[in-house]
């Protein structure tokens, strides 16, 4: 006799609930355990975000577990290639402008892997003015997208190239494209408001109630319902961590901008800072997504609106978003699980928002697969939350980093994220002893990391973070640091190479377009 169907219900559509579906449509029947009958609640009344345009590399492998092909993906999500992010003007110096108040963080990591082999003799090999910028001297990818290329030739094996590389794309376009890989793959679709939720005798949801009185029950619920967290939030009153008081920005402006059939298409999102917050800009074939993150204690609505207009040069309308910044500290109750805004959300400045979809979606299937009896359910429960809230953490600090790491001091947005009282205990720790010594794999925990070490020493020394590690280098070991002067020279020549190798990076996003 084979085992029941168990009843999972994803409440609301958008990127974290269509992604969740197709993922978990074509995971957990292959997990095993007993089988899934997977549907989807959305209504046509609440509208989506739609903001979210840049991803993590994890999105790739991600991706690619749907069964579909990358040109597919491309086309269908109107996607471009982003090997990382430019930052302009949060070094705070030398002067406004000068080449040292950017930086660029890639996706390649360092010549030699997460070691930071190369970092001490970068460190130890003259003044600021003198060397290249830290990631142009360990990758070659900073050339690369300097040049305008794309990361990848078009005979390139799918979701795989030279460099490694995420996607810009539309996310209105994107959950479509993903719902129809859902209902192709057996996800149910019912279209209702819902209006509330009844409890369980576990704790738990029991069924969703929608506006015409209908009941939808579920075994499982997925919350995926955004900022009202509606399940999470409002039925099961799962705690709210703010952290407000570390991260400032609690509000974006956005405004798409139409680009010309012949404008380059940037290879990277730029992130350009301002006297209240930063705008991104996000290139895709027939328009740039723009937008600008700003805190209201610093900033005002009419401000920050009139810099994103000025920045895109387009005096059209602009969309108004409010968020609190935080996470839910029990994003798993009982039988219900938050993914997506409903279980936290942070700014988008490293956009690890759709990354962080991922992660639930790939432990939910592990997990639920295991999870036949109460106690087995209880158990997963608590390693979610655990796994979750680290995760959450951890990316506070990094994003932390960007604004107390650099001199900048100009407006009071950049003066107060430089005082040591809103730090995280975890980052002022780090801070404070890599002053004086390199950093090291046991100054984090790997498994609750979105970021990589190689990724925090390309913020720091991105924004000239005063350190003496890496002091008397070159003198301490005169052999290891002819290797590295000569990998220096040879990552050099290597990223002239692959500049001069890969494509235009918008006559390859042409190139998928027009494949059928």
């Amino acid at each position: 006799m084979s085992d029941p169907l168990r009843r999972l219900v994803i409440l609301g559509g958008g990127t974290a609930g269509w992604l969740t579906a197709a993922y978990l449509a074509r995971a957990l029947p292959a997990a095993g355990g007993p089988g899934w009958a997977i549907a989807l609640v959305e209504s046509a009344d609440v509208p989506t975000i739609g903001v979210g345009e840049g991803s993590f590399p994890t999105l790739r492998a991600t991706l690619a577990t749907l069964g579909r092909s990358e040109a597919e993906f491309l086309r269908a999500a109107d996607a471009s290639f982003k090997q990382g992010v430019h930052f302009v003007g949060w070094a705070g110096g030398p002067t406004p402008g000068h080449a040292q108040d950017a930086y660029f963080h890639p996706f390649e990591l360092p010549v030699g892997g997460d070691a930071p082999g190369l970092l001490p003799f970068w460190l130890d090999s003259g003044a600021d003015e003198a060397r290249p910028a830290y990631a142009d001297a360990v990758t070659g990818q900073a050339q690369v997208v300097r040049a305008g290329r794309g990361p990848k030739r078009p005979g390139d094996p799918d979701w795989a190239g030279p460099m490694n590389y995420a996607y810009h794309f539309d996310a209105a376009r994107l959950a479509l494209w993903l719902r129809d890989i859902a209902t192709a793959n057996g996800v149910a679709v019912t279209e209702a408001t819902i209006v509330g939720a009844e409890r369980g005798e576990d704790g738990g949801v029991a069924a969703l109630r929608t506006a015409e009185g209908e009941r939808i029950e579920g075994d499982i619920f997925i919350d995926c319902s955004g900022f009202r967290a509606l399940l999470i939030g409002e039925t099961l009153g799962s705690p709210f961590h703010d952290v407000g008081d570390v991260l400032f920005n609690d509000r974006a402006v956005a405004l798409q901008v139409p680009s010309a059939a012949d404008a380059p298409i940037a290879p990277y999102t730029l992130a350009v800072a301002q006297p209240g917050g930063w705008i991104w800009d996000i290139g895709l074939a027939d328009r740039r997504g723009t937008g600008l993150v700003y805190s209201s204690r610093h900033w005002s609505d009419e401000a920050a609106a009139a810099a994103l207009r000025a920045h895109g040069g387009h005096d059209a309308p602009v969309r108004q978003l409010r968020f609190r910044t935080g996470y839910r500290t029990r994003p798993w109750i009982a039988n219900t699980i938050a993914v997506g805004l409903a279980a936290g959300f942070v700014e988008p400045l490293e956009s690890t928002g759709i990354m962080l979809v991922e992660v639930a979606a790939r432990m939910l299937a592990e997990m639920l697969s295991g999870a036949e009896d109460p106690r087995a359910l209880a158990g997963a429960a608590r390693g979610f939350n655990r796994q979750m809230t680290a995760r959450f953490a951890a990316i506070v600090e990094f994003l932390k980093l960007h604004y107390c790491a650099g001199r900048r001091r100009d407006t009071g947005h950049w003066r107060d994220h430089a005082d040591p009282a809103t730090w995280p205990d975890g980052l002022a720790d780090k801070l404070a002893q890599w002053r004086r010594r390199l950093p090291s794999r046991f100054d984090f925990t790997v498994d609750y990391e979105t970021f990589l070490p190689p990724s925090w020493a390309y913020i720091l020394h991105g924004l000239g973070f005063a350190t003496e590690a890496g002091a008397g280098a070159i003198a301490r070991d005169p052999a290891a640091a002819r290797n590295a002067i000569a990998t220096f020279a040879r990552i050099r020549q290597a990223g002239r190479q692959a500049a001069a190798a890969l494509p235009d990076h918008r006559a390859l996003v042409m190139h998928y377009r027009r494949l059928s």
